[in-house]
């Protein structure tokens, strides 16, 4: 849910990414961000995964050869939704109504 007041935005750090699985080759010229791809699809493939997994996974000083990745298109990053400082924004599957006394799914479908 978000405060419409504000609307929603990304936020300036981000900590989640995925390897985007419908590019073919793209040349990499940083040997670092070679070795980083070759760690992500290791221990990730195209899952999704945050800076602390990789950290997990033995990476370090990382942060340049990601966003090299990020830049040429084979990483996206998906940052996280903010909208007024000190509120918490929620991403759903559904569209939801919060009334006084239920909570209402609007977009019920085949797959809820």
């Amino acid at each position: 849910g978000i405060n419409a007041e504000y609307g929603v935005h990304d936020d300036v750090d981000c900590s989640h990414y995925m390897k985007n699985f419908d590019i073919g080759h793209v040349p990499i010229r940083i040997n670092r961000a070679k070795g980083l791809l070759n760690s992500i699809n290791k221990n990730f493939g195209t899952l999704a995964f945050c800076k602390r997994w990789l950290e997990r996974a033995g990476e370090s000083k990382y942060l340049l050869a990601l966003k090299h990745l990020c830049d040429l298109g084979i990483v996206n990053d998906y940052p996280p939704l903010v909208d007024q400082k000190g509120c918490y924004t929620a991403q759903m599957e559904h569209t939801i109504v919060l009334r006084p006394t239920c909570k209402e799914v609007i977009s019920r479908g085949d797959d809820y």
